[in-house]
């Protein structure tokens, strides 16, 4: 692959999202959501639901926004069907042509984009993402993980220039998911824009990369990943921790000024925070100095669905 301009600042944006908002009916699946990116790999991390796969659809130019704007390579998608050759789309759905093989499969993508040599981008594509191009199978027979990566495969196959993933790691092995992410950050460094997006934290931690937030369907927080994690450590938390003394326990880490509030119960306290990064550093020390023995630490609100409330309820 060929490598386009190199990221860093005063490259223009190559994507522009200005007020756009996109609803059915009553239902307001985006609001008022803003941003641009530049070449590199920027993840979109948010709950099932809030909007990630319709935003997708729109900068693909699949949908209409029902107001504001979107300019890829400063263009309307919608309007300039040739931009679809410089963008490349990786559904979520697992929608493939069944009874084709891999091949037959990537090879009308490289067809439909009108490659002057289908058959060698074919083959460096399929290769891209560790697949057998002299695998006989049809596309049914292959599994979840192997699915994720023909779909990559034919989003790749004409070299674009934007590349759009929707939960591109599910159903991958771990082995699967390293190469992936290995694979996305490279295609970064050489200058493409690569939007990724994932329900999963942990997964965004491992992309190294700049984060929109997004929940019911507004964009609440962005920046890199150590901010948006600053961000979701300074929220209330309510821990649980499980201790053979917990009013002593209790005692110690009020005193300490580390925890807003304590509710004793039998083998355990919980405690509510606003600094989870002390609590974590003094629970220990305290519990030693109280002569108790820990046998948990167990955060109670840390599912992803009560950090993206927090962060809404903040914005």
């Amino acid at each position: 692959m060929s490598t386009l301009t190199p990221t860093g600042a005063g490259v223009p944006p190559t994507i522009e999202v200005r007020g756009l908002g996109r609803w059915f009916g009553s239902v307001v699946a985006l609001s008022g959501v803003s941003f641009d990116l530049r070449p590199g790999v920027t993840a979109l991390l948010g709950p099932n639901g809030a909007g990630k796969s319709t935003l997708f659809r729109i900068l693909c130019g699949l949908a209409n926004p029902s107001q504001g704007s979107v300019r890829i390579l400063g263009q309307n998608p919608r309007a300039n069907p040739a931009l679809t050759r410089r963008i490349g789309i990786a559904p979520q759905q697992e929608a493939l042509f069944e009874r084709q093989t891999i091949v037959e499969f990537v090879t009308l993508a490289a067809r439909l984009h009108h490659l002057p040599d289908p058959d060698a981008a074919v083959r460096a594509a399929i290769e891209l993402v560790e697949l057998d191009r002299a695998d006989p199978r049809p596309l049914g027979a292959y599994s979840k993980g192997m699915r994720q990566r023909v779909k990559l495969a034919q989003a790749l196959v004409h070299d674009p220039e934007i590349v759009v993933l929707d939960e591109p790691l599910e159903g991958l092995d771990p082995r699967q998911r390293l190469r992936s992410i290995e694979l996305f950050r490279s295609l970064g460094e050489r200058g493409r824009t690569v939007v990724i997006s994932s329900h999963v934290l942990d997964e965004v931690e491992r992309f190294g990369s700049r984060v929109l937030v997004i929940a019911q369907g507004r964009l609440v927080a962005e920046g890199n990943f150590h901010d948006i994690r600053d961000l979701m450590d300074d929220r209330p938390r309510l821990i649980r921790v499980g201790t053979d003394r917990p009013a002593h326990v209790a005692a110690g880490l009020l005193e300490a000024g580390v925890v807003q509030g304590a509710r004793v119960a039998s083998g355990s306290v919980e405690i509510e925070t606003t600094d989870a990064a002390r609590f974590r550093r003094s629970v220990a020390p305290v519990a030693r100095a109280a002569g108790a023995r820990l046998t948990e630490v167990l955060a109670l609100d840390d599912d992803l669905e009560s950090v993206f409330a927090y962060l809404v309820r903040r914005r």
